[in-house]
């Protein structure tokens, strides 16, 4: 049997001050979790805050209305940019990146346009607190 030996952390090679923080970094991170236990239980307990508030779900309907309107009209702007860019290039190149410049722009579009409605239907089926008030169809 070999005897116990306790090191200093100067005989290690490891920093006292590097030690107590990492000491003094752990405890407060368990600190935070044991405090985000008991705080947010009650948070968690209270149902349909967005649905009970007065304007609010149709203020969240507005503002995904203006952002995907808005997402489609920068689609046009950025397919006739690339388009008129695209008359002028010169080399195989640019027209390859433009062209996958504009590929990527419609697939953008595409996921703004079909998120709202696929979060009201998929929401409603896992009757998600949100989706019951507030329907995200952009049209």
């Amino acid at each position: 049997m070999s005897p116990e030996t306790n090191y200093s952390p100067a005989e290690t090679g490891a920093d006292p001050k590097l030690t107590a923080v990492g000491t003094i970094t752990r405890r407060g991170a368990i600190g935070v979790i044991l405090f985000s236990l008991f705080v947010v239980d009650p948070v968690a307990a209270q149902t349909n805050a967005v649905c009970s508030a007065d304007n609010l779900p149709s203020m969240i309907e507005g503002f995904f209305q203006l952002t995907t309107a808005l997402g489609i009209v920068g689609l046009a702007v950025v397919w006739q940019a690339d388009s008129l860019i695209e008359m002028f290039t010169i080399t195989p190149d640019q027209k390859k990146g433009l062209k996958r410049h504009k590929r990527s722009a419609m697939k953008s579009a595409v996921v703004l346009v079909a998120l709202g409605p696929l979060y009201t239907v998929a929401g409603s089926m896992m009757n998600l607190p949100l989706a019951q008030c507030v329907d995200l169809a952009p049209w």
